[in-house]
C-alpha cells in the first residue's frame, strides 16, 4: 500500500488555507525548488512534488476528492502526470503574472509558454557599440571635439523600419500564427513543461509584410556610416568612455548606444598622477648651493619657480593649480617639480681651479664621519 501523501503539508499550509493562501505557498516553494535556480540533488523530485500537491489543491473538485479519500485515490486513478496535464494551465499562468519582471518572469515564461512582457514579446534593443580615440595630454585638459566614423544599422527610411514595401499590408506570421513565439513541449520526469522562443520568421513581431521592403529586404534596417561629433570632456583621464546614447546598433525597441574609449598619449615632459602632473627639472649645482630662480614648463606656457640656496638633488616643489583640471569638479590639480642636481662631465681649467679651491676651503671643516669618529675614539 502506497505511503498517503500529504499535500497540505507538503505546501505548508493548514487544511483550511484559502485558494489564495495555497497559491502564495506553492509560489514561494516553486521559487525555491526549480531546477533552473536550485541546482542541488532532490531538488527536481521537490519541484515535481510541490507542483503535483498544488495542481490537487487549486483545483476545488480534485481537493474535495483529495479531503475525502486522500492521496491513495490518486495514486490509484492518476498518475503524477495526468494530474498535472489536468491542472489549470490559466491558473499557474496568472501564478506567477506580474511576479516583478527580470529572470523569474523569463524563468516561468520559459517553463509554462508565458509572456509577460507588454507587446505580447519580447523588447528587442540594439547592440551597443564600441569605439577607441587617441587625444594627446593637452587636448585632455583643454577638452577637444573629435570627428569619428561610426558604421551601424539605422532604421530603414524606406519602410520606417516595418520591414515593408510601402503600399503593402501586413499579415500574421504563418509559423507563429501572430503569436510572435514558438512553443515546444520539454519533460522533466513526468512533468511536461513548455519552452518558449521567439518566432525566427517574424522576429517576435508576430507579423511579417505581404510585400519586403525593396531597401531592407524585410529587415527593418540598413547599414550606414555615420560621420558624427564627439564631445571629449577637459580633464578625461585615460581608459575613460564617452558615452553616446543611440548611436549603436539598431532595435525594434530602441538602438543601442555608443561608447567612445578614450587613450591619452604619454607627454614628452610630463607624468600624471590623478588630477597632479610629475615633471624632473634638471638645475646646476651652483644653481642648488647658491640658489636662484628658473622657468619651469607649465601646460600652459612657463611659470617662475624659486630655488633656495642648499637646495639637495630630489627635492620637489609644489606650483599650486598648474596640473590637470578634474573631470567632474573642473578644480585644477597642481605640478609637482622634483629638482636633478646634474654634475658637470668636463670642466674648464677655471672650473677646476674654482673647485679645488672651494674643496680647499671645505677641507678645514670636519666633516660629519670625521665628527662622528671623534667623539668615538
Amino acid at each position: 500500500m502506497a505511503q498517503q501523501k500529504d499535500y497540505y503539508e507538503i505546501l505548508g499550509v493548514p487544511k483550511s488555507a484559502s485558494q489564495d493562501q495555497i497559491k502564495q505557498a506553492y509560489r514561494k516553494l516553486a521559487m525555491e525548488y526549480h531546477p533552473d535556480r536550485n541546482k542541488s540533488s532532490g531538488a527536481a523530485e521537490k519541484f515535481k512534488e510541490i507542483s503535483a500537491a498544488y495542481a490537487v489543491l487549486s483545483d476545488e473538485k480534485k481537493r474535495a476528492q483529495y479531503d475525502h479519500y486522500g492521496s491513495e485515490a490518486f495514486d490509484n486513478m492518476y498518475s503524477q502526470e495526468d494530474i498535472f496535464r489536468g491542472a489549470n494551465f490559466h491558473d499557474f499562468e496568472d501564478l506567477f503574472r506580474g511576479f516583478g519582471g527580470g529572470p523569474f518572469d523569463d524563468m516561468f515564461s520559459s517553463m509554462f509558454g508565458m509572456n509577460f512582457g507588454r507587446r505580447g514579446r519580447r523588447r528587442e534593443y540594439g547592440a551597443d557599440l564600441g569605439y577607441e580615440a587617441e587625444i594627446t595630454l593637452n587636448e585632455a585638459a583643454k577638452g577637444v571635439k573629435k570627428a569619428i566614423a561610426v558604421s551601424h544599422n539605422i532604421t530603414c527610411r524606406h519602410c520606417n523600419g516595418d520591414g515593408a514595401e510601402p503600399g503593402s499590408a501586413m499579415k500574421a506570421c504563418e509559423k507563429c500564427h501572430g503569436k510572435g513565439q514558438i512553443q515546444v513541449q520539454k519533460r522533466i520526469g513526468p512533468m511536461a513543461f513548455y519552452q518558449v522562443s521567439t518566432c525566427g520568421s517574424c522576429g517576435g513581431a508576430g507579423s511579417a509584410p505581404e510585400k519586403k521592403c525593396k531597401t531592407c529586404m524585410g529587415s527593418g534596417h540598413v547599414r550606414k556610416e555615420d560621420e558624427i561629433t564627439v564631445t571629449i570632456p577637459r580633464g578625461i583621464e585615460d581608459g575613460m568612455r564617452v558615452h553616446i546614447h543611440g548611436m549603436g546598433e539598431y532595435g525594434r525597441d530602441g538602438s543601442g548606444d555608443l561608447y567612445v574609449l578614450v587613450h591619452v598619449k604619454k607627454h614628452e615632459l610630463f607624468e600624471r598622477n590623478g588630477d597632479d602632473l610629475w615633471i624632473e627639472v634638471p638645475i646646476d649645482f651652483s644653481q642648488a648651493a647658491l640658489g636662484s630662480e628658473i622657468k619651469i614648463p607649465t601646460l600652459d606656457g612657463y611659470a617662475k619657480l624659486h630655488i633656495p640656496a642648499g637646495t639637495s638633488s630630489h627635492t620637489v616643489f609644489r606650483l599650486n593649480h598648474e596640473g590637470m583640471p578634474n573631470v567632474h569638479t573642473g578644480r585644477r590639480g597642481d605640478e609637482m617639480v622634483r629638482v636633478i642636481i646634474q654634475v658637470p662631465k668636463k670642466l674648464s681649467k677655471k672650473q677646476t681651479d674654482l673647485l679645488k679651491e672651494w674643496e680647499k676651503e671645505s677641507g678645514k671643516k670636519k666633516g660629519f664621519f670625521e665628527n662622528m669618529f671623534s667623539a668615538l675614539f
